[in-house]
């Protein structure tokens, strides 16, 4: 492997289904890397680059392989880099200090802290405040053991009680607990509702995206946890090395134009001489560019070019031309975008 080659974590999983995830695949080609493989299950490839190397994996080991050097780039969800971070920091006395970079409007989640709903609790405060008051070991359960160890560990702090809570242990579902006193997490491949209900735990964290699954357990939210989503992480320390930080820059900017892109089209249209005046006196009304109108010239007509965001329910695209065409506009084509670079201010920090 070249060590001039910026190493990307793929992403196994929804996010390499062209039909799940927000197709990830579509999205790095629309940003000028198309690959090969990803999608049906690697190795993958960057088939119109030689500059970037695709590292399978899964997400949920992307934050250890950031801070070892094996990685120099993550496509990762931000609760599963947290979840590794935390771990380290927990388990093994390691800090490691990775950035997110770019989020990528993509695999939108949220953690949240769910019980039964046997008693009413105004706060998470006064949940653990009850739970600390009649038990030594307070249980939980979930898939993201560490996050849910450091949201438990918050709130027994926010309830004044953490001191007689101080030991923890995280360990497989149903496991011997190896403390009697403190947090105990049980770790879960997945049900976590299933567990809180049946009295597997005190209380469990969940990942949602509607929050149907938990109402149907006719279990509560008692805590918003995190949002997540899918981003670009790195080690803040691949700054050292000028190559690979320059196809950082690189890979980045293209990303931000594919996604700036999103839901816009551009529209190309002439108007007489006559009516360009009204014309420009529209688009500025409608703030429809940016630093000022695209135009080209001439002696009768001149061309215009503007983007516009074809998911506004504000000023629809469709009552924008008509309302062009009703000053005189024609010709106008509406052509869609792959890629919207603003500028390379877009990527500034990085």
């Amino acid at each position: 492997m070249n060590d001039e080659n910026l190493r990307i974590g793929m992403p196994a999983g929804s996010l390499a289904d062209p039909n799940r995830g927000g197709n990830l695949v579509q999205l790095l080609e629309q940003s000028g890397f198309r690959t090969s493989g990803y999608q049906s299950g690697g190795p993958s490839k960057f088939t119109t680059v030689n500059f970037l190397y695709g590292w399978d994996g899964r997400p949920q080991e992307f934050a250890t392989q950031l801070g070892i050097g094996e990685l120099d780039v993550a496509i990762a969800g931000d609760d599963w880099i947290r979840e590794r971070v935390l771990e380290l920091k927990y388990e093994y006395g390691q800090d490691i200090e990775l950035r997110r970079v770019m989020p990528l409007r993509r695999g939108s989640v949220r953690l949240v802290g769910i019980v039964r709903p046997e008693k009413e609790f105004a706060s998470a405060v006064e949940l653990f405040q009850e739970l600390a008051g009649r038990k030594p070991l307070i249980t939980a359960v979930a898939e993201m053991p560490y996050l849910a160890l450091e949201w438990i560990m918050r709130r027994l702090r926010d309830a004044g009680v953490a001191d007689a809570f101080g030991k923890f242990s995280v360990q497989k579902y149903t496991t011997p607990p190896r403390i009697d006193r403190g947090v105990l997490i049980y770790e879960t491949w997945g049900k976590t509702e299933a567990k809180v209900k049946n009295g597997g735990a005190d209380l469990g964290l969940e990942i949602t995206q509607s929050g149907s699954a938990i109402k149907n357990y006719g279990l509560r939210i008692i805590d918003e946890v995190m949002e997540s989503g899918t981003s670009i992480w790195v080690n803040p320390k691949l700054r050292a090395n000028e190559v690979k930080t320059g196809l950082l820059r690189m890979f980045l900017l293209n990303l931000h134009g594919a996604i700036n892109a999103e839901n816009k089209v551009l529209l190309l249209f002439n108007v007489p001489v006559a009516n360009a005046a009204e014309v420009e006196a529209y688009l500025v009304r409608n703030n429809l560019f940016a630093d000022e109108p695209s135009r080209i010239s001439g002696k009768a007509y001149t061309e215009y070019s503007i983007e516009v965001d074809s998911a506004s329910d504000k000023l629809p695209l469709a009552r924008i031309r008509y309302e062009l065409a009703l000053m005189g506009a024609r010709g106008i084509d509406t052509i869609p975008l792959t890629s919207s670079i603003p500028a390379v201010g877009a990527i500034e920090g990085w």
